[in-house]
């Protein structure tokens, strides 16, 4: 496993849930819920340089049957534009099929309600992409997700790295 803190992102057309792992990448808690829109690229990256993170999990959310639409594609764009604010610091797309379902019901579950479960659902998503992460390379001795590269020529390019979560 690698060393470092990593912040891990569950990017919404609303909110972004911010989440963030100890430095020996064992453990993902919540950080904040940045709203969506000008701005939001900016903190995102004011966290990663304040924490000293050494990489960035952005969620990729997927169809169940693995297929990709419009939230997928939006979460790339996200992607790409942050690798280009953080270089050198690497961004990483991981599958987060059904995170944000898994933390709605897991915070129903312990009596957060209506607001107050809108209020950290966000990072609560982050914390669930982020932990995914975490014990898939512990697990498989392997970066999880595919990279999201950036380039000279055309500023940032998505590697084809297979995400086995």
């Amino acid at each position: 496993m690698r060393h470092g803190v990593r912040v891990g992102i569950d990017p919404g057309d609303a909110r972004i849930g911010i989440a963030v792992s100890d430095p020996t990448g064992f453990l993902a808690t919540p950080v904040e819920t940045v709203r969506r829109g000008s701005g939001d690229v900016r903190r995102i990256a004011r966290i990663v340089a304040d924490r000293e993170a050494v990489e960035v999990v952005v969620g990729l959310p997927r169809s169940l049957s693995g297929g990709e639409g419009p939230a997928a594609a939006k979460a790339r764009d996200f992607a790409r534009e942050l690798a280009r604010r953080i270089a050198p610091v690497p961004v990483r797309l991981c599958d987060e099929r059904l995170t944000t379902v898994s933390a709605e019901s897991m915070l129903r579950e312990r009596g957060r309600s209506g607001a107050r479960r809108r209020a950290v659902v966000d990072q609560a998503a982050a914390v669930l992409i982020l932990q995914t992460a975490l014990d898939t390379e512990r697990a498989s001795g392997r970066e999880p997700g595919e990279l999201v590269q950036v380039t000279a020529q055309t500023g940032v390019d998505t590697s084809a790295e297979v995400d086995d979560e």
